[in-house]
């Protein structure tokens, strides 16, 4: 081998040597770049492709009345699953289990055709159903726990409660507005592939914390008493709908909310959506006559009148402008508070001319219509009261009686309450705790003063004008109840057809007030709307009114007054002795 055969040798090999070790240099700077700066992305890829996950809410929170009884709870169900990719004979698969779900066959068929690691079947299945499909033995179909939500008492409080989807989630009522605190953690199911993509295990994770619950300020027993009532009294006058609310007017708390007609939130798509609704929150309308004691209450307030002012009325007929203002039965000269007690319009035109729109106006606001109450329930309505620079001569007269103004159910019975409460409003309230599931409180509601509405010498002459109403030829004589000094308000409103109209033939009828008189314990409103054959608040509200009450005062063990008289005598004779 000569000289130069050497050299090319040479070279070759530095050649060789220099392409190797580029090549080695770019294998490790690959090697490097994918373990250290991507390994992350690559490791995450990698498990996406051999991992499936399927995240499900976790336990969702109690919600108690106020003597800690079950209102709505969650319980375990089964859903039926499926992970396509284990099931061999898709078409069998999909008729058998149709067949036992009696679900669609198609639909079935097509979920687990579909390139997907894991289906659901049919969700919140009944123990019937799912003994059913486990018979079939079919490889690849699985069973899940889960949480569903359970109503024990039915339809009780059930627009005020709402309900709950099939994915846990608040739709209604208090489980919608409260819902970031009733639901619970994510619970996290993890499915494992093979090489080939088919599921051969799956490991459940679960975050155990369950949600929190909430006490209400309802009372069971005074629901069901509310409502009891107010159901018959809308079956018996074959009328279109009705709510009765009970309120402590000394806190704010409801201690019931009642509609009919009822509605089964454990069922709630078989009902029609307008009995999701809690129309005592959400709906407004012309209040009627019962608006005349804040009239009256304006009108005291600005010291131009007394209960013992004389008004004429027109014996039956006043002519405003174009318009005549009627009473239902004529009269002549009537003092404030016959006024009150008759429930003459009229007479109620006189009194507001006299306080004057302005006045009028502001102290109908103070009351609070016009704005919100802020209660804990989802979608308040603020009602409708024009601004007193707009009113004509007709519109302060027919608001000063209950038209041309609208308000809902709550405004109305938490204005009621300021007069029971010495002329101080309270906010209403449904809520009054959230709790762990230790029943540790983790957030408090209370009593919370609005402002003072009217001054305490006025409220205090109210309730004995009030008093009136339930008394001999009152108009809410049929809600006297003896022991009781009831403090009360009738209401008849004609309805407003859809050309804005007042129609011949529809009413809301309804009857408002508070007692015992002195000491007031519970303030209660009853509304029927579109009553037949009668329509006026005395004959139609008023018993029913009556009815919640006498109930209501025996079971919180409120003794009629001569009884208490007696038992106060008694003690402080032991006393003595």
């Amino acid at each position: 081998m000569n000289y130069l055969d050497r050299e090319k040798i040479k070279k070759r090999i530095t050649v060789i040597s220099v392409i190797f070790f580029l090549i080695m240099t770019v294998i490790v700077i690959k090697a490097v770049n994918l373990q250290i700066f991507q390994g992350q992305w690559l490791s995450a890829k990698a498990a996406n492709q051999y991992e499936s996950s399927m995240v499900t809410l976790g336990k969702r929170g109690s919600i108690f009345d106020a003597n800690h009884r079950q209102m709505a709870v969650s319980i375990d169900v089964t859903s039926i699953a499926a992970y396509p990719s284990k099931i061999e004979d898709k078409r069998e698969a999909a008729r058998t289990v149709s067949k036992a779900l009696n679900i669609d066959r198609k639909n079935l068929y097509k979920k687990l055709a579909a390139k997907k690691m894991f289906v659901w079947s049919k969700r919140h299945v009944t123990p019937k159903e799912a003994e059913a499909v486990k018979k079939l033995g079919i490889n690849g179909i699985d069973f899940i726990t889960e949480n569903s939500r359970y109503y024990p008492n039915r339809q009780l409080a059930a627009q005020l409660l709402g309900f709950s989807g099939l994915d846990g989630r608040g739709l209604e009522g208090v489980e919608f507005l409260f819902d970031a605190y009733l639901k619970g953690s994510d619970k996290k199911i993890k499915i494992l592939k093979d090489g080939k993509g088919k599921g051969f295990d799956f490991d459940k994770i679960f975050v155990k914390n369950s949600g929190n619950n909430i006490v209400l300020t309802i009372d069971n027993t005074l629901q069901y008493i509310a409502e009891e009532a107010l159901k018959e009294a809308v079956i018996n006058f074959s009328a279109k709908s009705g709510i009765a609310i009970i309120m402590n007017p000394k806190t704010g708390a409801i201690l019931s909310i009642a509609h009919f007609p009822f509605f089964n939130p454990n069922s709630f798509k078989d009902f029609d959506r307008q009995c999701w609704r809690n129309r005592a929150v959400t709906d407004q309308f012309e209040p009627g006559s019962t608006m005349k004691i804040f009239s009256a209450a304006a009108a005291l307030e600005t010291g131009l009148c007394s209960p013992d002012s004389i008004f004429f009325c027109e014996n039956g007929a006043y002519k405003i402008g174009r318009n005549i203002v009627h009473d239902s039965h004529p009269r002549a000269w009537l003092s404030l508070q016959q006024i009150i007690k008759y429930s003459s319009n009229i007479g109620s035109v006189k009194v507001s001319e006299k306080t004057g729109k302005e006045a009028l106006y502001n102290k109908l606001r103070d009351f609070g219509f016009g704005a919100k109450t802020g209660i804990d329930l989802p979608g308040e309505t603020k009602g409708a009261l024009p601004n007193y620079k707009r009113w004509t001569k007709i519109d302060t007269g027919a608001i000063s009686f209950g038209h041309g103004v609208s308000a809902s159910a709550i405004q109305l019975i938490t204005a009621a309450s300021a007069i029971a409460n010495n002329g101080v409003m309270m906010k209403p309230y449904v809520v009054q705790a959230v709790t762990d599931q230790n029943g540790r409180i983790i957030k408090s509601f209370g009593p919370k003063m609005e402002r003072r509405v009217i001054t305490a010498k006025t409220a205090e002459t109210m309730k004995k004008i009030m008093e009136t109403v339930v008394t001999s030829g009152g108009t809410g004589v049929n809600a006297y109840i003896a022991g009781y000094p009831v403090c009360g308000k009738t209401g008849t409103a004609q309805k407003i057809d859809a050309r804005g109209k007042y129609t011949k033939d529809k009413y809301v009828a309804s009857f408002m007030g508070f007692t015992p008189a002195e000491n007031p314990a519970i303030s209660v409103l009853v509304i029927i709307d579109e009553p037949l054959n009668e329509y006026y608040g005395g004959i139609v509200a008023a018993p029913v009114f009556k009815k919640i009450v006498v109930n209501t005062l025996e079971y919180l063990n409120i003794l009629p007054e001569s009884d208490a008289e007696r038992l106060t005598a008694s003690i402080k004779n032991g006393a003595k002795g």
